[in-house]
């Protein structure tokens, strides 16, 4: 316990909110908002900021109905403008009058910046920043500065940087944020910088701000840790403008797990907390209907996947042979993928994480070897699909229950062309002809494209298992041709979700993309069945005790 309370406390400063905001493809609404601040709240960021009150309707409604928070909730906004007072200025009245405990002003402390963006002088500059810092203060407001551009500042104008950063400080700011706002200094610049300024403010008061466009965000604000910053600021998922922001998600786990870091410096997020990393970040997505990116670090889906076979065998071993951290530290799952590299440790690991228990001498172990490499030498890819995997493994095993059949599907696309060379209206439509327990059953369905149109058609009418698949939606689809041109053979990839957010992915392969699309819908529907099923056995037989 001693030990504990010697570490250093770092802060964590997150700008989802506002930076996020900025990704290409990402428009929060009021809801959004809301749920990825209780989303924040709940892991254990010390501080959220909520956006800029008074420059856009949806962030002055925001803060008018402050959420409930644990952490500190910030306002951003620029500091006084030039040829205005603090007093007469709408944009430093409104952070002023915000519901936040914290206000975040941006200042620049680039010389060139000053000229050129904000056609100001140096001088003008420096007063902007003392007198907005002073009035927040006399608000009663904890106040960061963000002295934006620090570095590209102080590498061309020491001076001048530190002058900014030390107006800021001499005001009685609690945080002065260095940051690398263009995203091109390297993690030994930042490191040095960071050391010349704790020289002249200390330390437990700087933080770092650092964009991604180099691709070493994580990098330049682990390095400035190390050169005494003691606040990180970054978004959930490293959203943000351009190439993104410092990756909080990334950040965290690497604080908490490793010893370099660990050993000396506590943070807002707990151990208990971190296992919940993964389901937070991958919610995220989802609310913003993104795929997850699989290879994210710590938690993506194959942060922890094992292709090679021999790789395979040896994490079965000792899964520190290629692994750094313990993918239930973070939420995560260890994944033996299964593809045309695998072996038998790999076939008998992933059935092992889908509940299939093989004895390794189990003949049946070789015959699915043998049936997964044919596949993929067709063009399937199972790595990508574990639920097409399941019900090719219990095919094989024998062990595969029996839905339903399709008989026939069609599917007609139409599209009408105005005279001005537009079109009028597109439209697609889709029968399903299926039989469910000896009974034919025909369903039609129109939707926003073909396989909309076929995925909507086929989950309408499975009789008795209908109740089984009604909270089922397509979240993804993946289109890969390969092996030629127009005539190639396609790969389809889907991904389906329920109501209770359990996700699975299916594969389909043909020469028409139609078909392959189908048969992943398929798959999708019959491993939802398999497992509902199953599961709703399970619990009818346990009430019968």
């Amino acid at each position: 316990m001693a030990k504990d309370r010697a570490k250093e406390r770092l802060t964590l400063y997150d700008t989802t909110l506002r930076d996020g905001a900025q990704t290409t493809g990402v428009d929060f609404s009021l809801d959004d908002k809301r749920q990825i601040a209780a989303m924040l709240d709940e892991i254990g960021i010390d501080y959220i900021e909520g956006g800029y009150p008074g420059a856009n309707p949806l962030d002055t409604e925001f803060f008018a109905q402050r959420p409930k928070l644990r952490a500190r909730f910030a306002a951003f906004g620029m500091t006084r403008r030039q040829g205005r007072s603090v007093e007469n200025d709408p944009g430093v009245a409104a952070l002023l009058d915000s519901s936040a405990d914290v206000v975040t002003f941006v200042a620049k402390s680039w010389d060139f910046q000053v000229r050129v963006a904000l056609r100001s002088t140096e001088e003008d500059n420096l007063a902007s920043v003392t007198q907005s810092v002073n009035a927040a203060v006399a608000r009663g407001k904890e106040v960061a500065v963000d002295c934006e551009h620090f570095f590209d500042g102080f590498k061309a104008n020491p001076d001048y940087a530190l002058a900014c950063a030390k107006a800021a400080y001499d005001a009685d700011a609690r945080w002065i944020v260095l940051c690398d706002t263009n995203g091109g200094t390297l993690p030994h610049e930042v490191e040095c910088i960071v050391a010349e300024v704790v020289k002249q403010i200390p330390g437990d008061r700087i933080g770092v701000h650092c964009h991604d466009d180099t691709g070493q965000a994580v990098a330049n604000s682990l390095a400035a840790v190390r050169a005494g910053a003691r606040q990180i600021q970054g978004t959930l998922n490293g959203l943000g403008e351009r190439c993104g922001n410092a990756n909080l998600t990334t950040i965290i786990p690497t604080l908490l797990l490793k010893s370099e870091f660990a050993e000396r410096f506590e943070i807002g997020v707990t151990q208990e907390k971190l296992t919940h990393l993964t389901r937070v970040s991958h919610a995220l997505d989802e609310l913003l209907n993104r795929a997850p990116n699989r290879h994210a670090p710590y938690v993506g889906a194959s942060a922890f996947a094992t292709k090679a076979g021999i790789h395979a065998s040896a994490v079965l071993t000792d899964p520190r042979t290629y692994e750094h951290v313990t993918p239930e530290s973070v939420g995560n799952v260890r994944r033996v993928l299964v593809s045309d590299q695998a072996g038998r440790s790999n076939i008998a690991a992933e059935l092992g994480r889908l509940g299939v228990v093989l004895d390794k001498d189990d003949p049946r172990l070789a015959r699915l070897l043998d049936e997964v490499k044919e596949k993929e030498a067709q063009g399937y890819a199972y790595e990508g699909a574990d639920a097409s995997f399941f019900l090719l493994a219990k095919r094989v095993l024998g062990e595969a229950p029996h839905f339903f059949d399709i008989e026939r599907y069609s599917v007609a696309v139409d599209r009408r062309f105005a005279r001005n060379g537009g079109f009028e209206d597109q439209g697609a439509e889709a029968i399903v002809k299926i039989n469910v327990d000896g009974e034919s059953r025909i369903s039609a369905a129109e939707g926003n494209g073909p396989v909309n149109a076929l995925d909507l058609a086929l989950r309408k009418d499975l009789g008795a298992y209908q109740r089984f698949i009604d909270d089922v939606r397509l979240v993804d689809y993946r289109v890969r041709v390969f092996q030629g041109g127009t005539d190639a053979v396609t790969r389809v990839l889907v991904e389906c979700a329920d109501g209770e957010g359990e996700r699975w992915s299916t594969v389909g392969v043909s020469a028409n993309v139609i078909d392959a699309s189908f048969e992943a819908l398929v798959d999708a529907i019959n491993y939802k069945l398999l497992v509902s099923v199953a599961r709703n056995d399970r619990r009818t037989a346990k009430a019968a005790q």
